[in-house]
């Protein structure tokens, strides 16, 4: 089993939102924003090689949104996908499985793509898409709070194309295959999906929402677009004290300046993080 890191660009978010009730003259110090208080955020997407299939773990924003969306987000190089694909050496057709953690539009926007007629077709036409069951129903019957994140042409086609299998949630983690299994976490949005990797001789978690940047491991920043704040806190505090016992390399999916770490406590009781080169 091969990992690929495959970056898709940039996108801006509201930098309180992403620090919840830490006051800017603190979260301002971690990632500066631009003057309408904005943060830049990655997009990095985890490809996935074994020997007979090529799994794609989010798809990042995608080219269909124009207009407000644009200007409030401002993504950019969202073309990256595709092109990072071939500077690995595939194409979009050999991807065999799409794993999207979960259906907010900075990780599914890319499932489907407008082609050279203005068409929406799948992003991967041979890829078979998985998302939860409880994501599922929670993007196509959104609340009030998640609604904004969940748009319906990111994903809704995939159904009727019947390209989309839905993993039921359950307590225990799910084998998709030997050495990935996906992990459900409920505090972010319902039945959001946490990949976990183990190859011969180390293991990797993508992080997705839990930990979307390196300065998320506190677990006082809890993002405002989590749907169970106390939730996230108790699922992100036992995967830290997990990856510390087991040697995790953590993947961030947002963080545009770190990819991947270790985490190793100090004498002191302090955690301490070292880069991980992949």
């Amino acid at each position: 089993m091969k990992l690929h890191l495959i970056d898709t660009g940039t996108f801006k978010l509201d930098g309180g939102a992403m620090f919840g009730v830490v006051p800017k003259v603190l979260w301002q110090k971690l990632i500066p924003p631009d003057d309408s208080n904005r943060i830049e955020m990655g997009m990095r997407c985890l490809l996935i090689e074994t020997e007979d299939r090529l799994i794609l773990v989010d798809t990042g924003i995608g080219n269909k949104q124009k207009g407000n969306f644009i200007k409030h987000f401002s993504p950019l190089n969202t073309h990256l996908l595709l092109d990072n694909l071939h500077k690995k050496g595939f194409s979009n057709e050999d991807i065999t499985d799409v794993i999207l953690t979960h259906l907010h539009f900075d990780h599914a926007g890319g499932a489907i793509r407008l082609n050279e007629e203005n068409s929406s077709v799948p992003a991967f036409p041979k890829a078979t898409y998985w998302v939860s069951d409880i994501q599922w129903n929670a993007a196509v019957n959104p609340t009030i709070k998640e609604a904004p994140s969940f748009l319906i042409e990111n994903f809704l086609p995939l159904k009727e194309w019947k390209k989309i299998k839905f993993i039921p949630c359950s307590k225990e983690d799910y084998i998709f295959i030997p050495g990935l299994t996906l992990r459900f976490i409920h505090g972010h949005s319902p039945g959001m999906m946490l990949p976990i990797i183990k190859t011969s001789n180390q293991s990797f978690v993508f992080c997705t929402d839990l930990i979307p940047t390196i300065h998320h491991l506190s677990l006082s920043y809890i993002i405002a677009y989590d749907t169970q704040p106390l939730e996230t806190i108790i699922e992100r505090k036992i995967l830290i004290e997990e990856a510390l016992i087991n040697n995790y390399v953590l993947i961030f999916e947002h963080d545009i300046d770190n990819e991947c770490i270790n985490l190793f406590r100090q004498e002191d009781g302090r955690i301490k993080t070292l880069p991980f080169i992949l």
